[in-house]
């Protein structure tokens, strides 16, 4: 059986955030006047305001400022792409958390936190360099 995955997000400004991702190079367009839809390789990220997220979880959203509810994680092809993106996400208006290093001799990845403080990274691995068990 197939089945398709959608995460959704809450964030304080639907089209704020969906110029934000515009930006940054993804790929986000509106849906309705409440919603965009912000999609990543074959992933499908829904945006959503705070109260409607609220509404349909039955749950208060995560405050980001005070901890992380989870961290998306995407691939680059090269160091130099994970440089240029993280360069983007700061002229966006985005925060940087995790400044562009070297992790394991074979890794290479930065962090960031998105307008509304989502945490995303994106990593290149350099799998010739990956360790053998």
């Amino acid at each position: 059986m197939s089945h398709e995955i959608w995460i959704n997000l809450p964030v304080k400004d639907v089209e704020r955030s969906t110029a934000f991702f515009n930006e940054i190079g993804f790929h986000a367009v509106s849906v309705g006047n409440e919603r965009a839809k912000l999609a990543i390789g074959q992933t499908t990220i829904l945006l959503f305001p705070d109260a409607a997220f609220e509404q349909f979880t039955g749950s208060k959203t995560a405050d980001t400022s005070q901890s992380a509810e989870v961290i998306f994680s995407i691939s680059a092809a090269s160091r130099e792409e994970v440089d240029a993106f993280i360069q983007k996400v700061e002229f966006a208006g985005g925060s940087i958390f995790g400044k562009p290093s070297e992790i394991d001799g074979w890794m290479y990845g930065a962090g960031f936190a998105d307008l509304d403080g989502h945490r995303w990274n994106l990593l290149y691995m350099d799998e010739s360099k990956m360790p053998k068990r």
